[in-house]
Parts: C-alpha cells; sequence; structure tokens
C-alpha cells in the first residue's frame, strides 16, 4: 500500500551539489522543502575519517562511494544498428551514490566555461560560416550569457572554497593567471596550490615556447578557508586520495561539509535517504507535476510525496531517466530528429596525452592532490586559435596534474615493458618516482546519434525500462585530439626525456576503462521549445514547475570539467524560483 505524505513547497530529488544548493537557497528563504536521497548519510567523521579512507581497494578499486549498477544501470552500444547490452560494472565513468552525491569523490577542477562555450554556434557561424559545422551537429548557444552567469560562477567558487588564480578581472588581463578566460569581478577566494615538480616543467617549458600557462583552478583548498556561509574548509595535504575518495581534512570543497548541513539547520528542510524516486507524478492534463512516488529501500515502503515544486537534482544521466520514465517532454527520436528529451549526449574524449621518463629527475608522485596543475588553453578557450587548421569544432587543454601515486593503480612503465614477472616489476620499481604524464582533454560536440532513450528489453529492481546510452566517438573528436596531441608531444620532447609514450590516437569509445565522469546533455537548455527540454532558468518547457539541474543542462561538452557551470547554474536557478517562479508559478521569461 502507497502511503501519502503531507504537501511540501518543493521536493528535491538527489542530494548532492546541485540538490544542496537549492535546498540550502530554497529552505533558508522560508519554503518547506524535501530532499530525496537513494543512497545513505554521510559524513567526514567517521567516513572519511583515517585511516579507513586511505583503502585503495575499497575506494579506487571497488568504488565504494559509487552507484550499484547491480541495482541500477544503463544499457549501451555504438550506434543505432547494434543491439544494446547492460554495463555490469562501472567503467568509463563513476555517478556516486549517497550524501553529496559525487560532490564526495570527485578530484575538485572547476572552471568557469569560456565565451565561445556559452555562444557556440554563434561563434562558429560568424567566424567559419553556416557551412563550418557539420549538417549532423546540433550545437546551440546557451540561453544566457556569461556575463549574466557571472555572479553565480562566483558565488560557487566562494562556497567550494577554490584555490587559483585570475587571469581577466573586469577586463584587465592578470600575470599569472588564464589570459583567455572571461572577465570576472575579482580572484579566486584563495590562491593557487604549490606546484609539483612536473608542473614546474610543464610550465617553463610551453612559457618559452610561446603558450600561456597557468594554474589550473581547483577545489582543493591551498589554506584553511571559511567560506561566506559559515563553513571551514581545512588545508589541502596534497596525500593522493582525491578521486574516488572523500577527503579527510575537509580541504575538498564537497557539499557534505558546505551547503547541506545548512540546509539541516533549517526548520522548514527534512532530508529523507535510502529513498529512490522511480516516478515524478503529472495531473490529468500532463502539463503540471504533483510531487513524485518513491520507494524506501531500506525497509520497501512506497511513498508519495506531493510538492508545488519538484526540482530533479540526480546525477545528469539519472535526471534523464526519470524525465523518459514519467513522460515529462518529447522523447528525442535520432532517425526523425523529432522529440527532445534524450537529445545531445556528449562525455569528454582524452587519450591524447603522453608520458614520460626521465633517468635523473624524481617526482614523488605520491604528494598530489585531485585537481592542481598547470594547464595551457591555447587551444581551446582562445578565440583566436584557428579551428579551421584541425577541420574540427571545439578544441582542448593541455595539462600537467598530479593526482596520485597510490600503489595499485599507479604504475608507469616504458612502452615495451612486459606486463608481468621480474622485469616488470623491476621496471615498476625503477620508474615510479621517474615518470610524468602531459594529458590532453577535449570538448565533445553533439551528434544527432549520440542520445539516450529507454531500452526496449532490460529493466532495473523495479521493472522499470534501463536508460539507454547510443554514443560512439566520431571524425570531429578524432581530429581535435590527433591534432592537440602532437602539440602534446612537441612539449614533451622539449622537456628531452629518455623515452616517452607516443601520443594516443582516438579510436572507438569503450564503455569499459575509466576516462571520466563528465556526462552532458539528454534534457538541454535553449531558447525555445523547439530545440530544448528546458528554458534559461532549466524550467521544463513541458511541465513549468519541474527544474531539472545539473550538467544534463549542456548543449554540448566543454574541454573544461562540468562541476562550474553546475553550481552556477544551481544558484542561478534558485534565485529564480526565490524571486519569480516562488511568487508567480508559471513558465519564467
Amino acid at each position: 500500500m502507497t502511503t501519502r505524505l503531507r504537501e511540501v513547497d518543493v521536493v528535491i530529488v538527489g542530494l548532492g551539489w546541485t540538490g544542496g544548493i537549492l535546498a540550502k537557497e530554497l529552505s533558508e528563504a522560508g519554503m518547506r522543502v524535501v530532499a530525496l536521497e537513494r543512497g545513505g548519510m554521510r559524513g567526514t567523521n567517521p567516513d572519511f575519517a583515517i585511516p579507513q579512507i586511505r583503502d585503495e581497494l575499497k575506494y579506487a578499486v571497488r568504488n565504494h562511494l559509487m552507484q550499484n549498477p547491480a541495482r541500477d544501470t544503463l544499457t549501451f552500444r555504438h550506434s543505432p544498428t547494434e543491439p544494446s547490452l547492460p554495463m555490469r560494472q562501472l567503467g568509463s565513468f563513476l555517478p556516486g551514490e549517497g550524501l553529496g552525491g559525487a560532490g564526495v569523490h570527485w578530484n575538485g577542477v572547476t572552471w568557469r566555461w569560456t565565451g565561445i562555450d556559452h555562444a557556440a554556434r554563434s561563434y562558429y557561424e560568424q567566424r567559419y560560416g553556416k557551412s563550418f559545422i557539420p549538417s549532423d551537429m546540433p550545437i546551440q548557444d546557451w540561453p544566457m550569457t556569461y556575463a549574466e552567469l557571472e555572479p553565480y560562477y562566483d558565488k560557487f567558487e566562494r562556497t567550494a572554497g577554490v584555490s587559483g588564480k585570475a587571469g581577466n578581472i573586469r577586463g584587465t588581463k592578470q600575470t599569472g593567471g588564464n589570459f583567455f578566460e572571461q572577465p570576472r569581478d575579482r580572484d579566486y577566494p584563495l590562491p593557487a596550490l604549490e606546484p609539483s615538480y612536473s608542473q614546474i616543467l610543464f610550465n617553463d617549458a610551453t612559457a618559452q615556447m610561446g603558450y600561456h600557462p597557468f594554474p589550473r583552478p581547483c577545489a582543493n583548498a591551498s589554506r584553511a578557508y571559511t567560506n561566506p556561509d559559515g563553513s571551514h574548509l581545512g588545508a589541502c595535504v596534497y596525500c593522493g586520495h582525491c578521486e574516488r575518495f572523500g577527503c579527510e581534512a575537509n580541504a575538498k570543497g564537497s557539499p557534505h561539509i558546505t551547503v547541506i548541513p545548512k540546509a539541516m539547520a533549517q526548520p522548514s528542510f527534512e532530508l529523507r535517504t535510502h529513498s529512490w524516486v522511480t516516478k515524478v507524478m503529472l495531473d490529468s492534463t500532463k502539463k503540471k507535476a504533483i510531487g513524485v512516488a518513491y520507494t524506501d529501500v531500506s525497509t520497501g515502503e512506497e511513498y508519495e510525496q506531493p510538492a508545488a515544486i519538484v526540482a530533479l537534482c540526480a546525477y545528469a544521466i539519472n535526471n534523464v531517466h526519470l524525465m523518459l520514465l514519467s513522460g515529462i517532454g518529447t522523447p528525442y527520436d535520432a532517425t526523425t530528429q523529432k522529440g527532445i528529451v534524450g537529445k545531445n549526449y556528449c562525455y569528454q574524449p582524452g587519450g591524447g596525452g603522453v608520458t614520460l621518463f626521465f633517468e635523473d629527475r624524481i617526482f614523488n608522485p605520491f604528494m598530489a592532490t585531485g585537481a592542481f596543475g598547470i594547464a595551457i588553453d591555447d587551444f581551446h578557450a582562445n578565440d583566436q586559435f584557428d579551428r579551421a587548421a584541425m577541420s574540427a569544432l571545439g578544441g582542448a587543454t593541455i595539462n600537467v596534474g598530479q593526482s596520485n601515486g597510490r600503489p595499485i593503480g599507479y604504475r608507469p612503465v616504458p612502452a615495451g615493458t612486459p606486463r608481468w614477472g621480474a622485469a616488470w616489476k623491476k621496471a615498476t620499481a625503477k620508474w615510479y618516482l621517474r615518470a610524468m604524464n602531459i594529458g590532453v582533454t577535449a570538448s565533445n560536440m553533439p551528434n544527432r546519434y549520440n542520445a539516450y532513450d529507454l531500452d526496449p528489453t532490460y529493466k532495473n529492481v523495479f521493472g522499470q525500462p534501463l536508460l539507454r546510452l547510443t554514443y560512439n566517438f566520431l571524425e570531429n573528436d578524432k581530429k581535435v585530439i590527433g591534432y592537440v596531441a602532437q602539440k602534446a608531444a612537441e612539449i614533451a620532447r622539449s622537456l628531452k626525456p629518455a623515452s616517452m609514450t607516443g601520443p594516443g590516437m582516438l579510436g572507438d569509445y569503450n564503455i569499459v576503462p575509466y576516462q571520466s565522469t563528465h556526462n552532458t546533455g539528454g534534457a538541454i537548455m535553449g531558447s525555445s521549445p523547439g530545440n530544448s527540454a528546458l528554458n534559461k532558468y532549466l524550467q521544463s518547457w513541458d511541465v513549468p514547475n519541474v527544474f531539472v539541474l545539473g550538467a544534463s543542462a549542456f548543449p554540448h561538452n566543454s574541454a573544461y570539467n562540468p562541476t562550474g557551470p553546475v553550481g552556477a547554474l544551481a544558484y542561478w536557478t534558485a534565485d529564480a524560483i526565490k524571486t519569480k517562479f516562488r511568487n508567480r508559478p508559471g513558465l519564467m521569461t
């Protein structure tokens, strides 16, 4: 029997960064808010305390903080002509589960997206002409400008305690920062972290080659910090346990130590964990949400939670899945190119980096953070970079980070080294301290066939169709990686290593090995119902009291990590709900 609960002002599905921001902002405004998180409670103490958090096997190999694919997963195929099969274990990407979501186990790289990213179609049409954009690449501008979103980028950076160096303050270039970034009102709240030796080498080499290196912005606190809400972050200790781990020092900006505790302090807020939302309930017109249906997975009891506003704040993949299961918007059909929900899935191509080996240099890879690094943006944010030279749209960053030197996962050896045995052990011992990597991270443009829909065969534990992903790297992606990888190799050769791997080329997408948890699109924002599922406030065109937050709203994927704009858009949407929708419910303009 299903229990119907008392109506609230807002029900939030998922309590990571976006859900946490909405929960804090709306409950502080006096709205009655219930958050439903399908995972359990988490806290730095005791969950991430030393020594248990330093368990590489538990967290980095067995993915303790991630979703369980035995209960819910997706199916995958490269093209519509192939059969799809379920992803039986996590690999290419790692959605989180539990209080804080992926904001607990992320590395912390926190970019503001470029001016080109905010106006992609306009930029390419104006610079190269309409014919430069392939007919099967449905790129479009964001429905808001960078300037409109700038105060919200700033607010998120200060909430998360981002360390970095500004490159452009109110139009004035700043020495040491990103020469190509858009204007910002002020510098980052914290100075950049101390660079590693490999980062210093990369910085000097790229500067001598005429590029513009700068410290990568990251939510790894370079010093103890109290954010504007009064949340306390500790200083990063460079322990090398960021990605896939919670932070023992509270030095990694995370919702479970920032926005969520502030929401939980409000009498108008309630959190329910182990609450798996299975459907957004609509009224008879299908134009208004009346709440959500969910199951308490610890007891099996079913509930309906009525609400005036429904906010989907789960991981990007899960947001799209819930929209399709609930009948919110028209599902996208890649064959006819009709419909919207499921369209413009994008990921993040990599694989163009090189690994360098030195006889006479020591790098101490275990002194690391998840996100610090030195990067160049000359082939990405630089609007003067000639994309015609690579015959492709988009771009890529080149960077040297140093995320970990953990003994199970970090074992760099030169090409040709045996994969096991005495020779492998000897090479591992020799090169562990003597290797560095130059990485390439590329943007990903949408393609008509890269999309989500509901799988006709496979179902989850509730008997609902799994989400089906159709995706592959395409010619544009391979051109970008091929071009920028050669630039990375040139930088590597200038450092005169004893040996180096060749730059990797991009083949077909493989869902098995980890690459990044940067899944975007499927519920994209835009200027009209004809080109998007959401308006500029991330409000459903079809069901206006449903808001869908997160990277599922992005029409394409940048070479930058998505969390910066994800956080900024959450604050932007929260403001719109408080100042516009709350007083006058309906479609906002």
